[in-house]
């Protein structure tokens, strides 16, 4: 009976399921690094460590439930060439407004800015569904079990989430990561464009994985400058800048 529902669910249990899951964890933690950085970069416009830590929580539930609904129906999905083009001009627009944008000198951060939740949360969920459309086929491509892709999403949602508090951290602290960061979201747009152009002309993902951990390496390589915090007056300093306040009043009058 066990047998019977087993085959009926397509569950296969072997050491070749287990060493497949094995493979699309480690693909969903390699190809969502450039995602983990642009949805930190995304959140940051909060300029609210509370509310930016909220926004990737729902952000990425709603995320989640796009990729499955992605996956589930992808072998439909990939027969219009229009849901990449979307999704490569969707991408290459972030870019642009990340570039085109004046830089706030507090925060370091280009880009949109939002005044709450309810704005941000749909642009985290659209932009990973965005990169999802350049790494579903990858996932397909792995395995046809149903229950072995979607344990993998599962997982990478997970890592993606960790990853992304990681990078929001960073983002504070290295001058060139959310630059860096952007440069990794126009290389995956501009792929997305190539496969709609002609799909033999797509780049390998080696060369797409060897440029993000170049740009991942530059984005690494300068801290941010921060202001140093100014010495407390000795009791001899303040008497000093007192007599310099009483003899400038003196001067005036």
């Amino acid at each position: 009976m066990l047998d019977q529902i087993f085959d009926y669910l397509h569950f296969h249990f072997s050491i070749e399921a287990s060493i497949v899951l094995l493979v699309l964890i480690f693909l969903e933690a390699v190809l969502s690094a450039d995602n983990a950085i642009a949805l930190a970069a995304i959140a940051q416009g909060l300029e609210n460590k509370e509310l930016e830590q909220q926004a990737l929580n729902f952000g990425l539930v709603v995320a989640y439930l796009l990729r499955i609904s992605l996956l589930l129906t992808a072998s439909w999905v990939q027969q219009f060439w229009q849901f990449e083009l979307l999704g490569a001009a969707y991408l290459l627009w972030l870019v642009f407004q990340h570039f085109s944008s004046e830089e706030d000198q507090q925060h370091h951060h280009h880009g949109p800015r939002f005044t709450n939740l309810w704005q941000v949360i749909p642009v985290i969920a659209l932009t990973d569904l965005a990169f999802s459309l350049d790494s579903v086929t990858t996932a397909i491509a792995v395995s046809r079990e149903t229950w072995l892709v979607l344990t993998g999403t599962t997982i990478g949602i997970i890592t993606l989430r960790f990853m992304a508090g990681l990078f929001i951290r960073w983002l504070d602290e290295f001058k060139n990561l959310e630059d860096a960061g952007y440069i990794t979201v126009a290389l995956v747009g501009l792929r997305l464009l190539i496969r709609v152009v002609n799909e033999d002309l797509v780049p390998p993902q080696w060369l797409m994985m060897s440029a993000i951990a170049l740009l991942l390496v530059w984005g690494f390589s300068q801290r941010t400058e921060q202001p140093q915090p100014t010495p407390p007056q000795t009791p001899v300093q303040k008497a000093q800048k007192s007599e310099v306040n009483v003899e400038g009043m003196g001067t005036r009058d």
